[in-house]
């Protein structure tokens, strides 16, 4: 395998949860129902990370943020539920593999995605 993309991202959790609730619609538009009740950290988190998978993808334009949703295994590892716009750039890619890590500290929600062919 080799790497196809890499991508990192970044959130300050405070002004990330300002925006959510300046802007109500805004957690419709990035997240799934799910995804939408948890805690701001973990929103925070969810979003570095669909960030950071968009870079990784090249950053086309046309992905829907609600195509990308972080799951997790029963031990609490990250992973991915793909459909629509971004699972179709997966495929052009000819991608197999995406590692993912999220991280929260100091206020801060980072977020790391490696895509390998």
């Amino acid at each position: 395998m080799s790497i196809v993309g890499v991508g990192i991202d970044v959130v300050d959790v405070a002004r990330f949860t300002a925006k959510l609730e300046a802007t109500p619609r805004l957690a419709e538009r990035l997240f799934v129902e799910a995804e939408r009740s948890l805690p701001p950290n973990s929103l925070a988190g969810r979003f570095a990370a669909k960030e950071a998978l968009a870079k990784a993808l090249g950053a086309p334009v046309g992905l829907h943020w609600r195509d990308a949703v972080v799951v997790k295994d029963g031990v609490g590892k990250p992973s991915w539920e793909l459909q629509g716009s971004v699972r179709a750039r997966v495929e052009e890619l000819g991608i197999r593999s995406l590692h993912l890590s999220i991280s929260h500290d100091a206020g801060i929600a980072s977020a790391i995605v490696v895509a390998e062919n």
